[in-house]
């Protein structure tokens, strides 16, 4: 995994932290869950390659 990847998620989990915040204290509690849950999509999609590539790997050195 690249060291970008690292910084990227963790911008992404330091945006979504402050927009909860906001939305937190704003009162608009029902936003605070779809910001989180868009955060967590957003990453799992950038890392949805490696884990295609793990499994393969796997794949790979557990075959006969």
């Amino acid at each position: 995994m690249e060291v970008g990847m690292i910084f990227k998620i963790a911008a992404v989990g330091v945006i979504v932290s402050i927009l909860n915040q906001i939305l937190k204290h704003s009162g608009r509690d029902e936003h605070v869950f779809l910001t989180t849950l868009a955060g967590l999509l957003l990453v799992l999609y950038w890392l949805l390659p490696y884990i295609v590539d793990l499994f393969t790997t796997m794949k790979n050195l557990f075959e006969i």
